[in-house]
């Protein structure tokens, strides 16, 4: 899925990553709905043989996988891989799980109708060849016709604004409020940033005052890839019809590219 280092960042992150989300389990829901009704418009209504392939502790698998369809995830981190399992089982939703680093996957040709790459995960690739062979790798296990979903940051609007920092959200469960943003360092090409990830929650401790927090922070590299600059790529690796469709028309919070295979 993502680099070695990219796979520390996802190890260590595993535990705690459902507290990024207000509400996680509602935005497990309500991916695989929008997920659900872009693979519906593209290949019709049906349950389909689908690879998640940065699944993360999926977030989007078990979304698909609770509306029907025969969802494998694979991640380059064991971790969050085998935490996706676990909150299958918890959920009893079949969901077949691996780690796997999308540029090499394990799988068989032909084996899926629909390939998801979601959630700014192919970004974590920073050189055109390691984007271009997971790209390859995604067309070569889907089926003639299959549909690839891959999602991203608005990475036009971005590398023009060159953001440093993202607005905090906050989860309140039973642990307290725990509070995320991240801070960006553009690197001079003005294409790659280096993210720090922020998690404040609230010190529990023995004799921690209440107005104390623990803080962690976690460190990955992104390549902020334009939609032209992904869609070449995705050409270049063998796919066609390639389309974008913004949050608007896809009830998803991140833009989303189709090609089929």
């Amino acid at each position: 899925m993502r680099t070695p280092t990219a796979r520390y960042f996802y190890d260590d992150l595993a535990a705690d990553y459902d507290l990024l989300y207000a509400d996680w389990d509602a935005s497990v829901a309500r991916q695989g709905t929008a997920l659900d009704d872009r693979v519906t418009r593209a290949l019709g209504p049906g349950t389909y043989d689908v690879l998640d392939c940065a699944c993360g502790i999926g977030t989007q698998a078990l979304g698909l996988a609770a509306l029907g369809h025969r969802v494998t995830g694979t991640d380059l981190s064991p971790v969050a891989a085998a935490r996706a399992a676990r909150e299958a089982a918890a959920r009893g939703v079949p969901l077949a799980v691996a780690a796997a680093d999308m540029r090499a996957l394990p799988l068989r040709d032909g084996a899926f109708d629909v390939v998801v790459c979601a959630d700014n995960s192919l970004p974590h690739l920073l050189t055109a060849d390691d984007v271009r062979t997971a790209l390859a790798g995604m067309r070569r296990v889907l089926r003639p016709g299959g549909l690839l979903v891959l999602t991203t940051r608005p990475y036009d609007e971005l590398r023009r604004e060159r953001p440093l920092t993202t607005a905090p959200t906050v989860r309140t469960g039973p642990e307290g409020r725990v509070i995320s943003f991240q801070l960006w360092h553009w690197h001079d090409d003005g294409e790659r940033y280096d993210l720090e990830l922020f998690q404040l929650r609230p010190d529990t401790g023995e004799g921690a005052a209440p107005e104390r927090w623990t803080t962690t922070v976690r460190r990955a590299t992104y390549w902020a890839l334009t939609r032209r600059q992904l869609a070449g790529l995705a050409a270049e690796a063998g796919f066609h019809s390639t389309q974008w469709h913004d949050p608007d028309s896809t009830g998803y919070f991140q833009p989303l590219l189709t090609a089929r295979a």
